[in-house]
């Protein structure tokens, strides 16, 4: 990767459909995901995804607010269609990335990975 991301402010830089993109989890991200899984705050969204066991749709519900955050103009049905590096791996590591920058912890511990 180039390093365009600064985890100081929760992005995260991958490769999607062949293009470098920057994802962040913005308080506006947050909330679209807060509406889409029924959560009545950040505490419970937070426990929601460390509890695992995420379905492919959770996957790009996820991804399609980060990478609007990130400022990409996209839909979830576009989304949907798009290519990760390293396939369903790349792409459950690029969530776990994307939810301990926006949750707190450091990559790699493990504490917000999501179980697809």
């Amino acid at each position: 990767m180039t390093g365009r991301a600064n985890r100081h402010r929760g992005e995260v830089e991958a490769v999607i459909d062949g293009e470098r993109r920057i994802l962040c989890l913005t308080l506006g991200s947050l909330a679209e995901l807060e509406t889409a899984f029924a959560a009545d705050s950040l505490a419970a969204l937070a426990r929601r995804f460390l509890a695992g066991g995420l379905k492919a749709e959770d996957l790009i519900a996820i991804l399609a607010a980060g990478l609007r955050g990130g400022g990409n103009i996209v839909s979830d049905e576009d989304v949907a269609g798009m290519c990760v590096e390293d396939g369903l791996a790349g792409l459950a590591r690029l969530v776990g990335e994307l939810l301990t920058a926006a949750f707190g912890g450091e990559p790699g511990d493990g504490q917000t990975a999501p179980d697809p």
